[in-house]
């Protein structure tokens, strides 16, 4: 299998990459993130990234986003000392398949590595993207093009669900199940006022108009801007 082992503690990587080589993995060793996303984008790709989180010249959280942007879709297990959920959660939202705290058992190690590679390169967009608007659900931060936007907490969950069921025509009470949770206490009315919110903000300002009425039906976004 063909590793790319990114790992700045050099004695650290050193044992690591004699443990895979002596099994018969081929491993590459980057040091640093940009050196990692160097090697990452080459056109003959790898099996398996192990990605530490701690890197000198960024954390490996933004190696795997910037890797997933660029749709490198390589399995990504993130090493890392820092245990607490909220870094597990980061490493999870930021495109990285698992996570393996330190120190590790060398066997746990290859037995994760196994099921990384059984599983294969499967596509998660970080970022959705719906012609020029674009969401990250990690950082909760939305774009129209270049232009960043400001969203409510109700207005961003609104609009993750749209986008990611983008071109499909969904009902006021399916948008109330998702984006609010229970139907049962909230009025389907809501949903016309946050739509209404939803265009002064992503549409209007940019002659857009994306955020469509099915009349009958309930609301569609699509990628096209026009009328």
């Amino acid at each position: 299998m063909r590793v790319l082992l990114v790992e700045d503690e050099a004695k650290l990587a050193r044992l690591v990459a004699r443990g895979l080589t002596e099994r018969g993995d081929v491993v590459t060793i980057a040091g640093t993130g940009g050196e990692a996303l160097e090697a990452a984008l080459d056109e003959e790709g790898y099996d398996v990234i192990l990605l530490d989180v701690r890197l000198p010249d960024m954390e490996g959280f933004e190696v795997c986003r910037r890797l997933r942007r660029s749709r490198v879709w390589t399995p990504v297990l993130m090493l890392t000392a820092r245990n607490a959920v909220a870094d597990r959660i980061t490493g999870l939202d930021s495109g990285a398949d698992d996570y393996l705290g330190k120190p590790f058992s060398f066997d746990e190690l290859l037995a994760r590595m196994r099921a990384l590679a059984r599983r294969g390169p499967v596509p998660r967009p970080t970022v959705i993207e719906v012609g020029d608007l674009r969401l990250d659900p990690a950082s909760r931060r939305v774009w129209r093009g270049d232009v960043e936007i400001e969203l409510s907490a109700r207005e961003m969950a609104l609009l993750e669900v749209l986008m990611r069921r983008a071109e499909q025509t969904l009902s006021r009470d399916q948008l109330l199940t998702h984006a609010w949770g229970d139907i049962h206490e909230t009025s389907s009315n809501v949903v016309d006022v946050y739509v209404r919110y939803l265009r002064e903000k992503i549409d209007r300002p940019f002659g857009a108009d994306s955020l469509r009425t099915v009349r009958g039906l309930g609301y569609r976004l699509t990628g096209t801007t026009g009328g």
